[in-house]
């Protein structure tokens, strides 16, 4: 299927010589919310909301280089020959979900330990923003024509994806060749997992379960939606190091929810408030009831 249509204009603004594109704003965006909504939910906890600025200005940067380095360490062959200063150029594209995770991950459990505070509620608080961040940011791929699956069948087409408006599948045409939306299928599904999450917090579950939830059900989608994509890293030819990673997280996320419950690691639960904040409700219920007397 051949088609001839005008992309859209990846440039939002330029001032000069500075430029800005729809898929820093986009990702911005993104950002911006997931860290509002986090912090409501912090305080709504018994944490300040200042907690999730203090994490989130170390765990941002760190996690744009973990993604950096996690990309190039599996592009390694594009960079050993060629300019050091290729390593750094993010803004030729290139960077990794699950290494910005992983940084992500790394930075909580050493900000948790810092500021003497449960890595777990941490995780949960922030698993939602994390995954409605993700959600938004695959806006900015759309915009780039980027993290696009493989040429659209005509059958394809005339099943489901002439249903779309016309503006996603004509950014998605590529030198004539319309490519499958997987953007849009991996924000559709992050969308899906964010709505269970939030749902997940009315259930007061252990502490770490909506975190490792929100491992469990992105990986299934990614792993599915990366094996239609056509820009997947390899750990080796026909291995794709998305769909590796998934599969190890979902199994590693449920030995850790089956463990921690019939050990009993954990026994805190998410709508547990912090120990000084149950100490000042019990106080005050003291108070009245002396008050009562």
């Amino acid at each position: 299927m051949i088609y001839t249509v005008q992309p859209l204009d990846r440039v939002m603004l330029e001032i000069g010589p500075f430029t800005i594109y729809w898929y820093g704003v986009i990702i911005a965006s993104g950002a911006l919310l997931g860290i509002y909504l986090a912090m409501r939910e912090a305080e709504r906890l018994g944490w300040k909301r200042d907690l999730i600025i203090d994490f989130v200005v170390f765990a941002i940067p760190i996690a744009i280089i973990s993604a950096r380095l996690f990309y190039v360490f599996f592009e390694f062959d594009r960079y050993v020959n060629g300019p050091l200063w290729k390593v750094i150029a993010i803004w030729e594209g290139g960077i990794a979900i699950h290494g910005a995770v992983f940084g992500g991950v790394l930075t909580a459990i050493i900000f948790s330990r810092v500021r003497n505070i449960s890595f777990w509620k941490l995780a949960d608080i922030i698993a939602p923003s994390l995954i409605l961040g993700q959600a938004i940011g695959r806006w900015g791929n759309f915009m780039n024509q980027e993290a696009h699956g493989g040429p659209v069948s005509e059958a394809a087409y005339n099943n489901f994806l002439q249903y779309l408006p016309d503006f996603i599948m004509n950014q998605m045409t590529i030198g004539g060749v319309m490519y499958h939306p997987t953007f849009l299928y991996e924000s559709a599904w992050n969308i899906l997992v964010f709505a269970f999450l939030i749902l997940l917090r009315k259930y007061n579950l252990l502490r770490g379960e909506i975190f490792l939830n929100y491992l469990i059900f992105y990986s299934i989608g990614r792993f599915f939606i990366e094996g239609l994509r056509t820009d997947s890293l390899y750990i080796i030819e026909g291995l794709r190091t998305a769909q590796v990673v998934s599969v190890t997280l979902i199994v590693l996320a449920i030995i850790l929810i089956i463990y921690r419950r019939k050990s009993g690691a954990e026994t805190a639960r998410y709508l547990d408030l912090p120990e000084r904040k149950k100490k000042k409700t019990h106080n005050k219920n003291a108070k009245k009831s002396k008050k009562k007397r």
